[in-house]
């Protein structure tokens, strides 16, 4: 049957605690898509989300809305939203309802910011895991802002959340630090930015800490919890403004090489393209390079430097 709409269909799950920039990353993301010739199908699954700035394909605000909940059983937002998720879990025959007419789209699913959703409750990993038997392959997409790094404490923290979300949501995963335009609009970085892209050695960072006096005495914490992230060794993170064509399209190569995307039929590959994906050669420590010269005011002395002096 020549017309007939492909059985696989690719995606990506939006995830990230609330104000990371994941509407946003999903309204630039389909306009770049769109402009390479996919098909896209924007679904909204943050019951929470009102007046969305892209064209919605499926809301789950048909399903279920959050005020409704609120008001009915007398629960506050966090309550709320939980209770909306486990319903959709709930109610799954009503999602593959309005994503089956779909197929042949490529899905970005705007979740919502409910960070315990991502770090232990089941019903959004229940979610995934059902849409995966549906043929559709997702891939995790976590944003977090990049204002993080410039704060050490709360940069080890990103990194502790970031890891017990890839070991929960159980899909291929691709960390990104989101609004680096205004990465130093908080203070400035302490290393260069591959230092806190790649995850480099840690202990420099305890060291960092060390000099502040409240984190000194939770210098063995630390320790422990940068031991812990270093021996997963999973994550890493890569730069994003979504105002910037470049940063997506390197976005989306990865996100494109972890669903399987870039080895299906959809768009032409050669052999020598796939074979570069499939060994990871796509480097992208050049492109870091620039984003540091673009975003990042030059510095002769680090803050561990002028620190020293003072």
């Amino acid at each position: 049957m020549a017309g007939a709409a492909p059985t696989t269909a690719f995606g990506q799950a939006v995830i990230g605690p609330p104000g990371s920039g994941k509407t946003t990353y999903c309204l630039g993301m389909s306009e770049f898509l769109r402009a390479l010739g996919r098909r896209v199908a924007v679904v909204n699954l943050d019951p929470a989300n009102e007046g969305l700035p892209y064209e919605c394909a499926v809301d789950v605000g048909e399903l279920v809305g959050l005020g409704d909940v609120m008001d009915a059983l007398q629960l506050g937002p966090n309550g709320g939203l939980l209770y909306c998720m486990e319903y959709l879990e709930a109610n799954l025959d009503w999602l593959r309802a309005k994503l089956d007419p779909l197929r042949g789209h490529y899905f970005l699913f705007d979740c919502p910011g409910q960070v315990e959703l991502c770090t232990h409750h089941g019903a959004l990993r229940s979610i995934f895991s059902q849409m995966t038997q549906w043929d559709l392959r997702l891939t995790a997409v976590h944003l977090v802002d990049s204002h993080y790094c410039t704060d050490p404490a709360k940069f080890i923290s990103v990194l502790c959340t970031s890891l017990a979300t890839m070991l929960h949501v159980e899909l291929p995963h691709v960390n990104l630090l989101s609004k680096m335009d205004l990465i130093e609009h908080y203070g400035k970085l302490a290393f260069n930015l591959d230092y806190y892209t790649e995850v480099l050695d840690l202990s420099y960072l305890l060291d960092h800490l060390a000099s502040d006096p409240f984190f000194r005495h939770y210098r063995q914490l630390n320790e422990k919890l940068v031991q812990l992230i270093e021996d997963y060794s999973l994550v890493s993170f890569i730069p994003l403004n979504i105002q910037d064509k470049e940063s997506i399209q390197q976005v989306l190569q990865a996100v494109d090489k972890a669903n399987g995307y870039c080895f299906g039929v959809q768009e032409q590959r050669s052999l020598e393209a796939m074979m570069s994906a499939a060994m990871g050669a796509d480097f992208h420590f050049s492109s870091t390079l620039g984003l540091q010269e673009k975003y990042l005011a030059p510095s002769e002395q680090s803050v561990e430097q002028e620190a020293m002096q003072l």
